[in-house]
Order: C-alpha cells, then sequence, then structure tokens
C-alpha cells in the first residue's frame, strides 16, 4: 500500500501543475471561440443558401456548439468548486491549495 504525501507531491510538482494550469487556461478560452466561430460560419453558409432545411440543422447545430463552448468555459469553475469542498472538509487543506492554485490559476502559483 502507497501512501502519497499530498503536500509534497504538490510542491515538488509546481512547475509541471503551473504548466498544465497553462495549457487548462489557453484551452478554457479558445475552445470555446473556435467552437461558436465554426458555428456562426456553418450558419452564415446555410443562410446565404437560402435554403430552410439548411439553415434549422445549422441553427441547431449552432445551438449545440455554443450550448457545448459554455460547457468547456465552465469545466474549471467546477473543478475549482470540487478543490474547494476538498479542502473544506480536507485535514491536509494546505496541501491541496498549492495543487489548486496551479491548475486553476497559474499566474497565482
Amino acid at each position: 500500500m502507497f501512501l502519497i504525501d499530498i503536500g509534497a507531491f504538490c510542491n515538488d510538482t509546481k512547475e509541471l501543475l503551473t504548466f498544465v494550469g497553462w495549457i487548462i487556461t489557453i484551452f478554457k478560452i479558445a475552445i470555446p471561440l473556435i467552437i461558436i466561430i465554426y458555428g456562426m460560419i456553418d450558419f452564415g453558409k446555410a443562410v446565404v443558401a437560402e435554403k430552410d432545411d439548411d439553415i434549422k440543422k445549422s441553427a441547431k447545430t449552432l445551438l449545440r456548439r455554443a450550448i457545448a463552448g459554455i460547457i468547456i468555459f465552465f469545466v474549471p469553475a467546477i473543478v475549482l468548486w470540487i478543490f474547494g469542498q476538498v479542502t473544506d472538509y480536507s485535514s491536509s487543506a494546505g496541501s491541496f491549495d498549492t495543487c489548486r492554485k496551479c491548475l486553476l490559476n497559474p499566474s497565482d502559483c
């Protein structure tokens, strides 16, 4: 049975966690924008083609992509909330704080 000291793990891997945090931040911004831009382009093509079926299909696709973009944007906030709940009820609250800061706010790490 392996026992891992979370505090030591977070401090030892601080640079890696910060790098992963920057990647998460970039994805959090770029992916929703890309999804919404592609949806708008598809919708614009359907409107220019003036086919009602294509417009309805593109509107549904745009709505699904917008919802996916919003969900992707809020995933880090949900993870932050989960880390907050773990830290509130954990005896090693300080050790999770370093991991949380590095992953979700890499500029503060």
